[in-house]
């Protein structure tokens, strides 16, 4: 009759084996959960570098289309991690990459302010083709490298000069 009293229950060497079973898959989970946390903030931080990027291009051959002819709208003597400019607006700009700290700057040369316009930036070439006469450029060329971690993209884009056809 005393041994019939506890048939129903669990040992404690079953409920020590379950609760080792259930720590397993408990740290599995863990480990599951973690690593989707860390992916997720790395592919944030790849969406953020080339969002920025693009952005940049983006402006950089909006204001190359329409740059101002009447004072040279592009140099085409500029050395290629530089492009020089007058906007529409007859705002005398540059572009320039500077290796040493990988950034893009926009350079305001009427009053001599410097803006960073992209970070994380490896590598930029800016390919100028020059008009017949060489006084100024036909279209621009842009190729930029960004990197985030071990990711590493390059983006393209390409500007011709509207006024600066012939």
């Amino acid at each position: 009759m005393r041994n019939t009293r506890y048939k129903g229950g669990f040992t404690i060497v079953e409920l020590l084996i379950a609760l080792a079973i259930s720590a397993i898959l408990l740290a599995a989970v863990a480990v599951a959960f973690n690593a989707s946390i860390v992916n997720y903030q790395e592919n944030e931080q790849i969406f953020k570098t080339i969002n920025n990027a693009r952005q940049a291009l983006f402006r950089m051959t909006s204001q190359l289309r329409t740059a101002n002819p009447e004072f040279g709208a592009v140099d085409p003597e500029a050395p290629p991690n530089r492009c020089s400019l007058h906007t529409a607006t007859n705002e005398d700009i540059t572009y320039e990459f500077r290796a040493a700290d990988n950034k893009l700057y926009l350079i305001d040369n009427d009053n001599n302010e410097e803006y960073v316009l992209c970070e994380d930036v490896t590598s930029m070439n800016f390919v100028k083709t020059p008009t017949d006469d060489g006084s100024d450029c036909k279209s621009v060329q842009i190729s930029m490298t960004v990197q985030s971690g071990d990711f590493q993209r390059t983006l393209s884009a390409a500007a011709v000069i509207r006024r600066n056809l012939d």
